[in-house]
């Protein structure tokens, strides 16, 4: 402000970010259960909080959904008893009946489809089946249910999503967006953004290890260890489905390695730190999961630094607020188009200079290819979502970005561009150069002088000081 102090203001009073209470919350389950008997069976919240909930919860009931025992762990078996039947082209036309008809029900104005489901295994990128957007496509429509087995449930929600041009997260680990669902949003311009939630021991490891190498503290060994005893422990408990959350785990310090090639010569590929992921289930302790995490680093001269974490994380109550957010911050990004101003090389138009102008104004006059008068969206991949993902999906030839200040610092800087404020650059010279801290302290003196005038005019007036009473009818 004008007397130099820092200013915050929450996203919702600079944007018009949709408030969670107009959300209308509906989705697929494997599991006919309806919310309340689902919310007493996974003990996450307070029992009198339930007591209170069940009214509300008993009515909601998961539509079917499309289970695949190649896909997720052979445990989950028994809980497979609300399913979409037929063959993926059938199953997939059904999702696409369901988003419109709950659409339409709803009388809603847009559906965002987010997967918050089982690990899947890794799919294989297959010639001819998921390596294009057509292959897809013609691999679906001629699907039975011996065969092509490498086109996952969570993908084929993914590609009735984009047909239905819904924007689709992935909340899940495994490589739902394969080149064919890829290339299929990029054809539709409809976002996707993925992968995987980041609530609780990743979210730390991608501050503690940003901290650590910038301050020159070479990272050797990280050992991360996880025990939880909710059904994602127990799906996690088969070998393929951890694999994918291996994945999504380990590469989350690639890039902060990669920045100081002083410390790692090479970067990763040369002399990354050893770093393991480890996740067990056990089934006492629910919902409520333990972290372990050890840093070894080299310092000075040889020695050696170990840092060791504990983290108890209520993991479904860290994750539903991080769902809300996503969906919150996917919908305004589709409202958000920007352009590149290029100034003429005269010198009263900034010779040489470009900015960058954003607006939320709508893109229902945007064309599906995303340009219109020189305003674009975003790239179908949503990279600016990273903040609240574990291994963040970039556009073919952008760098990954891992290091949690920067992509929320992202965010912000995009948001203070859509209400026509500079980037923030944390530089503060006005509190740094004498001559400009000489100036802000008058600015800030006038302006205090200024509020004080003001409050003192409007105490005289409360008064009746200064003018006549004002009747009652005035």
């Amino acid at each position: 402000n004008e007397c130099g102090e820092s200013v915050y203001v929450p996203f919702s009073q600079m944007l018009p970010l949709v408030s969670p209470n107009e959300i209308v919350i509906g989705g697929w389950d494997i599991n006919r259960c309806n919310l309340a008997d689902a919310m007493r069976r996974s003990q996450v919240l307070d029992y009198d909080l339930q007591r209170q909930l069940v009214k509300h919860m008993q009515p909601l009931m998961p539509l079917p959904s499309i289970y695949d025992k190649n896909f997720i762990a052979a445990n989950q078996a028994d809980r497979a008893d609300n399913l979409i039947a037929g063959t993926r082209q059938q199953q997939l036309d059904e999702l696409r009946r369901n988003i419109r008809a709950f659409k339409a029900d709803n009388k809603l104005d847009k559906v965002i489809v987010l997967w918050t489901a089982n690990t899947e295994r890794f799919a294989e990128i297959v010639e001819g089946v998921n390596d294009s957007a057509a292959n897809l496509l013609a691999a679906i429509a001629r699907h039975k249910l011996s065969d092509e087995i490498e086109i996952s449930p969570s993908s084929v929600f993914a590609v009735a999503s984009i047909l239905e041009g819904c924007s689709y997260i992935n909340g899940s680990p495994q490589n739902t967006f394969v080149p064919g669902v890829v290339e299929l949003a990029e054809q539709h311009n409809v976002f996707i953004c993925g992968d995987d939630f980041k609530s609780g021991q990743t979210k730390m490891k991608s501050v503690l290890v940003d901290f650590l190498v910038s301050a020159g503290i070479k990272p050797v060994a990280i050992v991360s260890y996880n025990h939880l005893g909710n059904n994602d422990g127990k799906n996690l408990s088969a070998p393929e489905q951890f694999r994918s959350k291996e994945i999504s785990k380990s590469n989350v310090v690639d890039d902060m390695v990669d920045s100081n090639q002083l410390l790692y010569k090479g970067g990763v590929a040369g002399s990354g730190p050893d770093h393991v992921v480890v996740i067990k289930y056990v089934p006492y302790v629910g919902d409520s999961k333990r972290a372990l995490d050890e840093y070894t680093s080299e310092i000075f001269m040889g020695g050696k630094n170990t840092i060791v974490m504990h983290n108890t994380c209520e993991d479904s109550l860290l994750a539903a607020p991080i769902i809300l957010d996503l969906v919150i911050l996917c919908e305004i990004c589709e409202r958000i188009s920007i352009r590149k101003l290029h100034f003429s090389n005269d010198t009263t138009n900034n010779a040489g200079n470009d900015t960058t102008i954003a607006n939320t104004n709508g893109v229902s006059a945007l064309a599906a290819s995303g340009v219109v008068g020189g305003f674009e969206r975003f790239h179908p991949i949503l990279s600016i979502l990273s903040y609240l993902l574990k291994a963040p999906m970039v556009p073919g030839g952008t760098p990954v970005v891992n290091a949690l200040a920067s992509q929320r610092q992202c965010i912000v800087n995009v948001f203070r561009a859509c209400v026509g404020l500079p980037p923030d650059d944390c530089m503060l010279l006005e509190h740094r150069i004498p001559s400009l801290i000489q100036s802000c302290v008058t600015t800030a003196a006038l302006h205090r002088d200024r509020i004080k005038r003001a409050e003192e005019n409007d105490a005289s007036k409360d008064a009746g000081i200064d003018g006549p009473k004002r009747s009652k009818k005035q």
